[in-house]
């Protein structure tokens, strides 16, 4: 067994009988005559339980069971003292111990009592490691982009992060604004506390409210119990409020009175029910020019727009896309178990000057797709949309070589690059199709 038990007292007979005993039961000791060289050890070693006496020379082994929790939240803390009281025992486990014990009373217990609470810890490890997996895959660190806008919108989300400031998301459709929410989540205080989110494009007004603020039993025709709303379920963490402005001008009032004094009211419900949650909202529209038209409340506006990030397009931080782009390759090949697989320069270059639309999300689903459909170790253009040979070209749709293009490209897909049988069905000999390839650069 490598479990680690810390004993922490200022007593040397005391501390060494504790030691012995629970070495025989096969854990692993540390011992410490004060609080501070216990804090020390607990830094650089592996403990999952802490044995201490209340009344060291350094520090009160109840308000130290604060620190230890500080340190390290999963360690359990087993408190011991020579003269117990009621006070004492409340306030310890008030601060997170484990329990409380009178010495002389704890030859029987401290056994079974330190395995009780190794038990709990090694959960409580468990669940840490995942929170820290978790935090880590949304850090700001996995937002992918050199280019001087994408640096500068993750340098001002992660100064805003660590505060409890409201922050507006400005940008079009798939430039990462989730993403970007995900990550000042795990980068804050709240990052143990629930992320939730919500696009407000996806409900009727109606069904919103629900969604949001939750119901009480007969509010409506098929409300047959109470349902937390979505700011419940986010209470002590973050609710994120996509496409903020397809929300109603009703529901703008109520979320108003959340961002301004943390209450609510519940859907037919006369009680006010109150939260602690961090709001984060994005859209992709222009919010000032709603509010100035009359169709987003200016006093929501202005309370959403405490701390305003614009996420650059695409098309703004071009040096970031043959990153973005190699990046989604290797996830969506080892996904399908083909890790050699490469783009063409010719591919790369077409990304270069296509027009993403839908951005970043625009961008990984091409990808994805291209590693479908592709056979061979090399991704070539071949199975592009025709989208993209005008958009790259500039061309006018109407143009006699753009049509032609377009063709040979469609029939290259349908025969999966099958150059012969392209041929034969453009009814050209396979020379003409070679060259034309070159020519409208449709090479693999």
């Amino acid at each position: 067994m490598n479990t680690t038990i810390l004993i922490i007292d200022d007593e040397i007979k005391i501390r060494s009988l504790l030691a012995r005993i629970i070495e025989l039961e096969g854990f692993s000791v540390l011992q410490a005559a004060n609080a501070k060289e216990g804090l020390k050890l607990l830094q650089v070693q592996d403990v999952l339980v802490v044995v201490s006496d209340v009344k060291l020379p350094d520090a009160n082994g109840v308000e130290l069971v604060k620190q230890i929790k500080a340190l390290k939240s999963f360690v359990e803390i087993i408190n011991l003292t020579a003269y117990g009281t009621i006070a004492d025992g409340v306030l310890a486990i008030k601060n997170g111990a484990f329990d409380y014990l009178t010495k002389g009373d704890d030859n029987d217990k401290i056994i079974p009592l330190v395995y009780k609470a190794v038990a709990k810890a090694e959960l409580q490890l468990r669940v840490y490691e995942l929170e820290n997996k978790i935090s880590g895959k949304y850090s700001f660190v996995n937002i992918l982009g050199n280019s001087k806008p994408i640096k500068e919108a993750i340098a001002l989300a992660e100064k805003v992060a660590v505060t409890d400031t409201t922050v507006l998301l400005l940008g079009e459709t798939g430039t990462g604004k989730e993403v970007f929410a995900q990550a000042i989540h795990y980068g804050s205080l709240r990052k143990q506390k629930p992320f939730v989110a919500l696009n407000c494009s996806g409900f009727s007004a109606e069904l919103l409210e629900s969604e949001l603020f939750g119901y009480k039993a007969g509010a409506f025709t098929g409300a047959n119990k109470d349902k937390k709303g979505l700011l419940e379920e986010a209470n002590g963490g973050t609710l994120f409020l996509d496409e903020i402005g397809e929300m109603n001008l009703d529901l703008q009032a109520k979320l108003l009175r959340v961002l301004e004094n943390q209450s609510f009211i519940k859907v037919g419900s006369t009680t006010t029910s109150q939260v602690n949650v961090r709001i984060l909202a994005a859209t992709n529209r222009d919010l000032k020019a709603q509010a100035d038209a009359g169709h987003f409340r200016l006093d929501l506006y202005y309370r959403l727009s405490v701390f305003v990030i614009n996420l650059p397009s695409l098309s703004e931080r071009r040096a970031d896309i043959s990153l973005l782009a190699e990046y989604y390759l290797k996830e969506f090949a080892r996904k399908v178990n083909r890790p050699n697989l490469k783009m063409d320069a010719k591919l790369l270059a077409i990304f270069d000057k296509h027009n993403w639309k839908g951005n970043v999300r625009e961008l990984k689903n091409v990808i994805e797709r291209l590693v479908i459909l592709n056979d061979g170790e090399v991704i070539g253009t071949s199975q592009l949309p025709n989208e993209f040979f005008i958009d790259s070209s500039n061309a006018n749709p109407f143009d006699l070589q753009t049509i032609e293009k377009q063709h040979i490209q469609k029939v290259l897909a349908h025969t999966k690059g099958n150059k012969t049988e392209t041929a034969r069905l453009l009814n050209i000999g396979l020379t003409t199709l070679y060259r034309k390839i070159e020519e409208y650069h449709l090479g693999d």
